[in-house]
Protein backbone atom coordinates (compact mmCIF):
# COMPACT_ATOMS: atom_id res chain seq x y z
CA UNK A 1 0.00 0.00 0.00
CA UNK A 2 1.43 3.49 -0.68
CA UNK A 3 0.47 6.97 -0.08
CA UNK A 4 -0.52 9.06 -2.37
CA UNK A 5 1.25 12.47 -3.18
CA UNK A 6 -1.19 14.20 -1.16
CA UNK A 7 -1.36 12.26 1.87
CA UNK A 8 2.55 12.17 2.07
CA UNK A 9 2.33 15.94 1.94
CA UNK A 10 -0.36 16.17 4.64
CA UNK A 11 1.91 13.56 6.78
CA UNK A 12 5.20 15.40 6.21
CA UNK A 13 3.26 18.55 7.51
CA UNK A 14 2.05 16.86 10.42
CA UNK A 15 5.27 15.75 11.42
CA UNK A 16 6.88 18.69 11.02
CA UNK A 17 4.41 20.34 13.94
CA UNK A 18 4.90 17.65 16.16
CA UNK A 19 8.16 19.75 17.41
CA UNK A 20 7.67 22.77 19.20
CA UNK A 21 11.31 22.97 20.30
CA UNK A 22 13.95 24.95 19.05
CA UNK A 23 16.45 23.15 16.87
CA UNK A 24 20.06 23.91 18.21
CA UNK A 25 22.20 22.43 15.44
CA UNK A 26 20.74 22.45 11.74
CA UNK A 27 23.46 19.85 10.33
CA UNK A 28 21.71 18.98 6.71
CA UNK A 29 21.77 23.19 6.36
CA UNK A 30 24.40 24.11 7.51
CA UNK A 31 26.82 26.43 5.33
CA UNK A 32 29.41 26.45 7.39
CA UNK A 33 31.58 28.97 9.26
CA UNK A 34 31.48 32.71 8.92
CA UNK A 35 34.59 33.71 7.11
CA UNK A 36 36.86 35.07 9.57
CA UNK A 37 38.51 38.34 9.09
CA UNK A 38 42.31 39.01 9.94
CA UNK A 39 41.12 39.13 13.35
CA UNK A 40 38.07 36.63 13.79
CA UNK A 41 35.09 35.68 12.97
CA UNK A 42 32.27 38.40 11.56
CA UNK A 43 30.53 40.59 13.84
CA UNK A 44 27.08 38.98 13.28
CA UNK A 45 25.30 35.73 12.25
CA UNK A 46 22.60 34.76 10.30
CA UNK A 47 19.62 32.21 11.26
CA UNK A 48 21.32 29.87 8.67
CA UNK A 49 24.24 29.46 10.98
CA UNK A 50 24.63 26.21 13.09
CA UNK A 51 25.28 27.46 16.85
CA UNK A 52 24.70 25.32 19.98
CA UNK A 53 21.68 27.21 21.74
CA UNK A 54 22.28 27.68 25.54
CA UNK A 55 20.35 29.79 27.98
CA UNK A 56 21.18 33.67 27.54
CA UNK A 57 23.60 32.90 24.65
CA UNK A 58 25.15 30.63 21.48
CA UNK A 59 28.16 28.94 20.54
CA UNK A 60 29.54 28.81 17.16
CA UNK A 61 32.01 25.40 17.44
CA UNK A 62 33.51 25.69 13.75
CA UNK A 63 36.71 26.84 15.00
CA UNK A 64 38.77 24.45 17.14
CA UNK A 65 42.43 25.10 18.06
CA UNK A 66 44.52 22.84 16.92
CA UNK A 67 46.57 22.32 20.35
CA UNK A 68 44.62 19.99 22.80
CA UNK A 69 44.97 17.11 24.37
CA UNK A 70 42.62 13.75 26.27
CA UNK A 71 42.08 14.88 30.11
CA UNK A 72 42.80 10.99 30.06
CA UNK A 73 46.73 10.19 30.41
CA UNK A 74 46.43 6.76 32.60
CA UNK A 75 44.50 3.85 32.65
CA UNK A 76 44.50 2.62 36.24
CA UNK A 77 44.26 -1.06 37.11
CA UNK A 78 42.89 -2.36 40.78
CA UNK A 79 41.25 -5.11 42.31
CA UNK A 80 38.34 -5.13 44.73
CA UNK A 81 40.01 -7.04 48.00
CA UNK A 82 35.90 -8.35 47.86
CA UNK A 83 33.41 -10.37 46.40
CA UNK A 84 30.37 -8.60 43.77
CA UNK A 85 27.74 -7.82 46.68
CA UNK A 86 30.57 -6.05 48.42
CA UNK A 87 32.18 -4.43 45.59
CA UNK A 88 28.87 -3.06 44.94
CA UNK A 89 28.33 -1.24 47.89
CA UNK A 90 31.43 0.15 48.11
CA UNK A 91 31.33 1.50 44.63
CA UNK A 92 27.71 2.90 44.69
CA UNK A 93 28.90 4.52 48.09
CA UNK A 94 29.80 7.69 49.05
CA UNK A 95 34.00 7.08 49.72
CA UNK A 96 35.04 5.42 46.46
CA UNK A 97 34.33 5.21 42.83
CA UNK A 98 35.32 3.57 39.47
CA UNK A 99 34.46 3.69 35.70
CA UNK A 100 34.46 0.60 35.23
CA UNK A 101 33.74 -3.21 37.27
CA UNK A 102 34.32 -6.76 35.85
CA UNK A 103 32.30 -8.68 38.64
CA UNK A 104 33.49 -12.36 38.76
CA UNK A 105 31.97 -13.78 36.42
CA UNK A 106 31.24 -11.76 33.92
CA UNK A 107 27.77 -12.49 32.15
CA UNK A 108 28.17 -12.77 28.64
CA UNK A 109 25.87 -11.32 25.60
CA UNK A 110 26.26 -13.18 22.59
CA UNK A 111 29.72 -14.68 22.85
CA UNK A 112 31.19 -11.30 24.33
CA UNK A 113 31.77 -10.67 27.87
CA UNK A 114 29.58 -7.42 29.54
CA UNK A 115 31.90 -5.00 31.72
CA UNK A 116 29.67 -2.24 34.33
CA UNK A 117 30.24 1.13 33.72
CA UNK A 118 29.82 2.66 36.85
CA UNK A 119 31.35 6.64 35.95
CA UNK A 120 31.12 8.10 32.23
CA UNK A 121 34.81 8.33 31.45
CA UNK A 122 34.12 11.90 31.11
CA UNK A 123 33.83 12.70 34.44
CA UNK A 124 36.03 12.26 37.42
CA UNK A 125 36.27 8.80 39.69
CA UNK A 126 37.77 8.56 42.90
CA UNK A 127 39.64 5.09 42.41
CA UNK A 128 43.38 6.58 42.81
CA UNK A 129 43.50 8.43 45.61
CA UNK A 130 46.85 9.91 47.36
CA UNK A 131 48.86 8.68 43.66
CA UNK A 132 51.63 9.88 41.49
CA UNK A 133 53.25 8.71 38.20
CA UNK A 134 55.49 9.93 35.78
CA UNK A 135 56.06 13.10 37.45
CA UNK A 136 52.12 13.58 37.91
CA UNK A 137 49.77 13.28 41.49
CA UNK A 138 46.16 12.95 41.74
CA UNK A 139 46.27 10.61 39.44
CA UNK A 140 41.65 10.73 39.49
CA UNK A 141 42.06 13.75 37.70
CA UNK A 142 43.70 12.34 34.69
CA UNK A 143 42.86 8.26 34.43
CA UNK A 144 40.27 5.74 34.30
CA UNK A 145 40.19 3.41 36.82
CA UNK A 146 38.76 -0.39 36.43
CA UNK A 147 38.13 -2.17 39.29
CA UNK A 148 38.18 -6.28 39.35
CA UNK A 149 36.21 -8.57 41.96
CA UNK A 150 39.02 -10.33 43.48
CA UNK A 151 39.61 -11.38 47.10
CA UNK A 152 42.92 -10.63 46.98
CA UNK A 153 45.65 -11.63 49.65
CA UNK A 154 44.53 -13.35 53.20
CA UNK A 155 43.81 -10.46 55.18
CA UNK A 156 46.89 -8.59 57.13
CA UNK A 157 49.10 -10.59 54.88
CA UNK A 158 50.97 -10.33 51.39
CA UNK A 159 50.17 -14.37 50.86
CA UNK A 160 47.45 -16.12 49.64
CA UNK A 161 46.52 -14.23 46.54
CA UNK A 162 43.40 -15.06 44.71
CA UNK A 163 43.74 -15.33 40.96
CA UNK A 164 42.08 -14.06 38.28
CA UNK A 165 38.93 -15.64 35.61
CA UNK A 166 40.23 -16.09 32.35
CA UNK A 167 36.76 -14.55 31.46
CA UNK A 168 37.58 -11.59 33.65
CA UNK A 169 41.27 -11.11 31.75
CA UNK A 170 39.48 -11.89 28.65
CA UNK A 171 36.97 -8.95 29.20
CA UNK A 172 39.81 -6.62 30.71
CA UNK A 173 41.72 -7.34 27.66
CA UNK A 174 38.68 -5.73 25.51
CA UNK A 175 38.32 -2.92 27.72
CA UNK A 176 42.09 -2.24 28.19
CA UNK A 177 42.64 -2.44 24.37
CA UNK A 178 39.47 -0.32 23.70
CA UNK A 179 40.62 2.37 25.93
CA UNK A 180 44.17 2.24 24.90
CA UNK A 181 43.36 2.89 21.28
CA UNK A 182 40.96 5.46 21.97
CA UNK A 183 43.31 7.76 23.78
CA UNK A 184 46.41 7.40 22.16
CA UNK A 185 47.92 5.99 25.55
CA UNK A 186 51.76 4.53 25.24
CA UNK A 187 52.37 1.12 27.24
CA UNK A 188 53.68 2.78 30.66
CA UNK A 189 50.64 4.46 30.90
CA UNK A 190 48.61 1.51 31.31
CA UNK A 191 49.45 0.93 35.59
CA UNK A 192 48.39 -1.13 38.64
CA UNK A 193 47.25 0.98 42.37
CA UNK A 194 50.11 -0.65 43.39
CA UNK A 195 52.36 1.19 40.82
CA UNK A 196 50.82 4.56 41.23
CA UNK A 197 50.48 4.43 45.10
CA UNK A 198 53.47 1.51 46.58
CA UNK A 199 52.90 2.66 49.90
CA UNK A 200 49.20 1.96 50.67
CA UNK A 201 48.34 -0.45 47.72
CA UNK A 202 49.00 -3.70 46.54
CA UNK A 203 46.43 -3.91 43.79
CA UNK A 204 46.19 -5.92 41.71
CA UNK A 205 48.80 -8.41 42.92
CA UNK A 206 51.22 -10.61 41.57
CA UNK A 207 48.80 -13.09 40.20
CA UNK A 208 47.40 -10.53 37.67
CA UNK A 209 48.84 -11.31 34.48
CA UNK A 210 50.66 -8.58 33.39
CA UNK A 211 52.65 -10.47 30.72
CA UNK A 212 49.36 -11.79 29.29
CA UNK A 213 48.23 -8.16 28.50
CA UNK A 214 51.62 -7.05 27.00
CA UNK A 215 50.56 -10.39 24.62
CA UNK A 216 47.52 -8.84 23.82
CA UNK A 217 49.07 -5.75 22.86
CA UNK A 218 48.03 -3.74 26.40
CA UNK A 219 50.92 -2.29 28.56
CA UNK A 220 54.32 -2.50 28.92
CA UNK A 221 56.43 -5.81 29.64
CA UNK A 222 60.60 -5.95 29.12
CA UNK A 223 62.48 -8.21 26.32
CA UNK A 224 63.87 -11.29 27.89
CA UNK A 225 67.28 -10.77 26.24
CA UNK A 226 67.83 -7.85 27.06
CA UNK A 227 66.91 -8.54 30.79
CA UNK A 228 69.26 -11.39 30.22
CA UNK A 229 72.15 -8.97 28.84
CA UNK A 230 72.12 -6.99 31.64
CA UNK A 231 71.81 -9.04 34.38
CA UNK A 232 74.95 -10.87 32.93
CA UNK A 233 76.42 -7.49 33.34
CA UNK A 234 75.32 -6.64 36.62
CA UNK A 235 76.23 -10.03 38.39
CA UNK A 236 79.86 -8.29 37.49
CA UNK A 237 78.86 -5.01 38.24
CA UNK A 238 75.57 -4.53 40.47
CA UNK A 239 74.34 -0.68 40.53
CA UNK A 240 74.55 1.37 43.18
CA UNK A 241 70.98 2.09 45.19
CA UNK A 242 70.91 5.44 44.19
CA UNK A 243 71.42 4.89 40.67
CA UNK A 244 69.01 2.17 41.38
CA UNK A 245 66.29 4.32 42.65
CA UNK A 246 67.36 6.64 39.62
CA UNK A 247 65.96 4.35 37.07
CA UNK A 248 62.99 3.51 38.89
CA UNK A 249 62.53 7.16 38.89
CA UNK A 250 63.02 7.39 35.33
CA UNK A 251 60.52 4.88 34.48
CA UNK A 252 57.55 6.58 36.40
CA UNK A 253 57.35 5.68 40.20
CA UNK A 254 57.14 8.34 42.95
CA UNK A 255 60.68 7.74 44.79
CA UNK A 256 63.55 10.02 45.90
CA UNK A 257 66.52 8.66 45.30
CA UNK A 258 68.60 7.19 48.68
CA UNK A 259 71.60 5.60 49.74
CA UNK A 260 69.71 3.25 52.16
CA UNK A 261 66.77 1.65 51.44
CA UNK A 262 63.96 3.64 53.49
CA UNK A 263 60.13 2.54 53.25
CA UNK A 264 58.93 4.56 50.62
CA UNK A 265 62.00 3.38 48.40
CA UNK A 266 61.28 -0.91 49.63
CA UNK A 267 57.61 -0.16 48.70
CA UNK A 268 58.39 1.05 45.12
CA UNK A 269 60.59 -1.76 44.19
CA UNK A 270 58.15 -4.05 46.01
CA UNK A 271 55.38 -2.86 43.46
CA UNK A 272 57.68 -2.56 40.62
CA UNK A 273 58.10 -6.56 41.35
CA UNK A 274 55.04 -7.53 42.02
CA UNK A 275 54.30 -6.15 38.76
CA UNK A 276 57.49 -7.15 36.21
CA UNK A 277 58.66 -10.15 38.70
CA UNK A 278 55.72 -11.48 40.90
CA UNK A 279 57.59 -14.70 41.80
CA UNK A 280 59.70 -12.54 44.45
CA UNK A 281 58.81 -9.26 45.80
CA UNK A 282 60.67 -8.97 48.46
CA UNK A 283 60.85 -5.32 48.12
CA UNK A 284 64.53 -5.78 48.45
CA UNK A 285 67.25 -4.44 44.97
CA UNK A 286 68.76 -7.07 43.43
CA UNK A 287 70.66 -7.59 40.34
CA UNK A 288 67.31 -9.61 38.71
CA UNK A 289 65.15 -6.49 39.21
CA UNK A 290 67.95 -3.76 37.64
CA UNK A 291 68.20 -6.01 34.77
CA UNK A 292 64.14 -6.09 34.33
CA UNK A 293 64.50 -2.26 35.21
CA UNK A 294 66.85 -1.12 33.36
CA UNK A 295 65.65 -3.54 30.15
CA UNK A 296 62.18 -1.40 30.68
CA UNK A 297 63.44 1.80 30.54
CA UNK A 298 65.59 0.32 27.21
CA UNK A 299 62.13 -0.36 25.61
CA UNK A 300 60.39 2.61 26.29
CA UNK A 301 62.08 5.24 28.15
CA UNK A 302 65.47 5.01 26.12
CA UNK A 303 66.97 8.61 27.09
CA UNK A 304 66.86 7.82 30.47
CA UNK A 305 69.48 5.59 29.96
CA UNK A 306 71.75 8.64 28.93
CA UNK A 307 71.95 10.97 32.55
CA UNK A 308 74.90 12.06 33.89
CA UNK A 309 74.11 10.09 37.13
CA UNK A 310 73.71 6.85 36.26
CA UNK A 311 74.97 6.53 32.59
CA UNK A 312 78.29 4.08 34.29
CA UNK A 313 75.85 2.35 35.96
CA UNK A 314 73.50 1.38 32.58
CA UNK A 315 75.14 -0.01 29.68
CA UNK A 316 73.64 1.38 26.61
CA UNK A 317 74.23 3.69 23.84
CA UNK A 318 72.69 7.34 24.14
CA UNK A 319 70.41 7.44 21.90
CA UNK A 320 72.12 11.41 19.45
Amino acid sequence: MTLSRWGLAVLLALLAGCSTAPIAVHQRHDPGPVPLRANGPADTYSDHHALDVRPGYRVDHHYPAHVSSHRIRFLVLHFTSDDNAAAFRALQGPNVSAHYLITANPARSGSVPVVLQMVPEARRAWHAGVSAWQGRHHLNDTSIGVEIVNDGPEEGTLAGWAPYSDTQIEALIALARDIQARYHLNPTEIVGHSDIAPRRKVDPGPLFPWKRLYEAGIGAWPNDDVVAGYQRHFNRHPPPLHAFLTALAAYGYDVTPVTRLDDQARAAVRAFQMHFRPADYSGEPDTQTAAILWALLARYHPRALCTDETNDHMPSSCLP
